[in-house]
């Protein structure tokens, strides 16, 4: 998904590049040897998008086969949906490279347009239930490839949360059990942190809530609330902490949210609904590159 600020692909870190090399080296950390069975001549290979979905990862795709001497031409663009069985890119080179990338080109993009698929989908369910705010992922992510998994929610559509412990501070039940008390808490975020970390509180009732809110928490956590508990604390919280306000939270809804479960949630008092259902486990798109012969 392109917003009107640019493509998603432009606020990727030059990292990514060595995360690419890196992915490329663990693949074939000695001999090549399919690769020495096909040789060097030049070749080409389609992509084809052999289940419906959206297509995400496409910066990951093509950085794997540029680092291998080979050429993408794409023939959808990222973030478009297609139904199969769609020829997605041509990829060009020496034919034993473009195997040498292709089980990892393929992984990368298959998962990142999974997520995309069901970000998208989740976000589309509340828009149409009447959901105007924001719908987020989750900290849930694979070690070493939450990069990827982040850039797929973001070209779903969707809000990726915090990336990292470094991003924001978010204190749950054993951060607060650990150090006595919510406002204890926050008091001590907020020292650490200074102006420009946001501090936000998982909170299992209002009380707890206005507690966080009162000591300073930008954000409070509804978790595990009832559909109806949400609406009535959501309604109660925001009128008496004000909208738009010096003091006014921003209110987060979590808690096994899923696109089975998560409309009876929707709510205008409600910012923010976050869920790992968009990003873990989810199912990938299927694509495959198949040599022209």
């Amino acid at each position: 998904m392109a917003s009107e600020f640019g493509a998603v692909s432009h606020l990727l870190p030059p990292s990514y590049k060595s995360m690419v090399a890196s992915w490329i080296e663990e693949d074939t950390p000695s001999f090549d040897y399919g690769g020495f069975v096909v040789g060097e001549a030049p070749g080409e290979a389609k992509l084809l998008g052999k289940s419906a979905g959206i297509v995400a990862g496409v910066p990951f795709f093509d950085e794997v086969f540029r680092q291998l001497d080979c050429s993408v031409e794409w023939h959808v663009r990222e973030g478009e949906a297609f139904e199969p069985v769609k020829h997605c890119a041509t990829v060009r080179g020496p034919v034993r490279k473009i195997l040498l990338g292709e089980r990892v080109a393929l992984n990368t993009l298959a998962r990142c347009s999974g997520i995309a698929t069901q970000s998208n989908r989740l976000l589309r369910l509340l828009r149409h239930a009447g959901y105007k705010n924001v719908l987020a992922g989750t900290r849930k992510t694979t070690p070493g490839f939450r990069l990827v998994e982040k850039y797929g929610m973001l070209v779903g559509g969707c809000d990726p949360h915090r990336h990292d412990l470094s991003t924001m501070t978010m204190l749950k039940d054993n951060h607060v059990w650990s150090s006595g008390s919510i406002s204890t808490a926050v008091r001590a975020a907020k020292a650490a942190g200074g102006f420009s970390i946001k501090v936000e509180v998982e909170c299992q009732s209002e009380a707890e809530a206005d507690e966080a809110i009162e000591a300073g928490a930008d954000v409070v956590m509804l978790d595990n609330f009832t559909p109806e508990g949400i609406r009535i604390a959501a309604r109660n919280l925001k009128t008496r902490w004000g909208f738009g306000g010096q003091r006014s939270p921003l209110i987060e809804v979590s808690g096994g949210l899923t696109e089975g479960n998560v409309e009876p949630y929707v709510s205008e008092d409600i910012d923010i609904i976050s869920t790992s259902s968009i990003h873990q486990g989810v199912k990938h798109v299927d694509f495959s590159l198949k040599i022209v012969h």
